[in-house]
């Protein structure tokens, strides 16, 4: 059995989306499938979804942009693994 889940979206983003499903070769309805697929293997989104930041601040130093820099990077290496 299977249910039918509308939603509504502007014109432009719906028109942009049809367009790139066809470029992709594969219909609106199955991206929306595979984006429903996903998001409950997820159990969430499976992408990062954050509130952007309104403003960067900038380092104080080029040593606390070192050490920030050597602290992403082995955590981004630890999520690797």
């Amino acid at each position: 059995m299977s249910v039918q889940i509308a939603t509504r979206v502007d014109d432009d983003q719906a028109m942009l989306f049809r367009e790139t499903t066809k470029r992709l070769g594969i219909t609106p309805a199955d991206a929306l499938r595979m984006f429903i697929s996903a998001f409950n293997d997820y159990r969430g989104f499976p992408y990062a979804v954050r509130v952007p930041r309104e403003e960067a601040e900038p380092f104080t130093s080029e040593r606390e942009a070192t050490d920030y820099a050597s602290r992403l990077a082995l955590r981004m290496s630890d999520e690797t693994r």
